[in-house]
């Protein structure tokens, strides 16, 4: 059983003008992932739900002012991001960034090889990866493509489905995956999301606007973020009302406290 636990977590966000103060965006997190758990987080724009994912990955502009973060009791925030990765945790961003010059079929074996200690046996790994390819129905040229480069945005949410599905992370962290996918690409992310969890038991952080990605992935938790905070938790059924009614409840409450 492996568990991240955030405690408390206050952090600030770096302006592009360094002259300018930091924006505090999180303002005391607390919030509990275990293995075979899935963890949606809703809520609506500028919450600070993308600013929980990058603090948690360890970005450099996300400085944590307040808080831990820990996995299975192990200090997160005392390791560098490369340490995070071997240690199990995963972030699937809401931009994946383009990498020109490296291929695909080489960024994902070399990151393979960095997670689990010892390059995987070419062999099988052809196997392997030919294997997850097909199940995400990405084209087997896009291998030798570089990364995200020239990619559509649901080419660019399989590549990172694909990276999960590879790397078998402890915990994965997964930001607005949904999102710019039509209808046949969010069915295929989400059978990729709900096969790791099913092979590798791993607990799974769903950031999401809609709920939309809910129909196919089913949460065993849904916490409402406002302003830097949870302000609500409870199960499924909370996913329904805000389906329903809205975020207005959340937002209304905090901004009269």
């Amino acid at each position: 059983m492996t568990t991240l636990e955030i405690h408390d977590l206050h952090v600030d966000v770096a302006q592009s003008d360094t002259d300018a103060d930091p924006i505090h965006i999180l303002k005391g997190v607390n919030l509990a992932v275990s293995s075979g758990e899935t963890h949606a987080i809703m809520g609506p724009n500028g919450s600070g739900k993308s600013t929980l994912s990058y603090a948690i990955a360890g970005h450099p502009k996300y400085q944590v002012t307040q808080g831990s973060i820990t996995l299975d009791g192990e200090d997160v925030l005392e390791m560098s991001v490369d340490e995070r990765a071997r240690a199990g945790l995963f972030l699937a961003m809401q931009y994946p960034v383009e990498v020109p010059g490296v291929s695909m079929s080489n960024f994902l074996r070399t990151a393979a090889t960095s997670v689990r200690g010892e390059a995987p046996k070419l062999r099988h790994w052809v196997k392997e990866t030919k294997e997850a390819m097909t199940a995400l129905e990405i084209d087997p040229s896009f291998g030798e493509r570089s990364v995200n480069e020239g990619f559509s945005g649901g080419e660019k949410k399989r590549h990172e489905i694909l990276q999960l599905g590879l790397l078998k992370p402890r915990i994965a962290i997964l930001d607005e995956t949904d999102s710019g996918l039509d209808v046949d690409a969010l069915r295929v992310v989400s059978e990729g999301v709900n096969r790791y969890k099913d092979h590798e038991h791993g607990g799974v952080l769903l950031i999401t606007h809609y709920t939309r990605i809910l129909r196919y992935i089913q949460p065993d938790f849904v916490h409402v973020f406002v302003n830097g905070r949870i302000v609500e938790s409870a199960g499924p059924e909370l996913a329904d009302e805000l389906e329903e009614n809205g975020y207005v409840r959340f937002t209304s409450a905090a901004a009269a406290g």
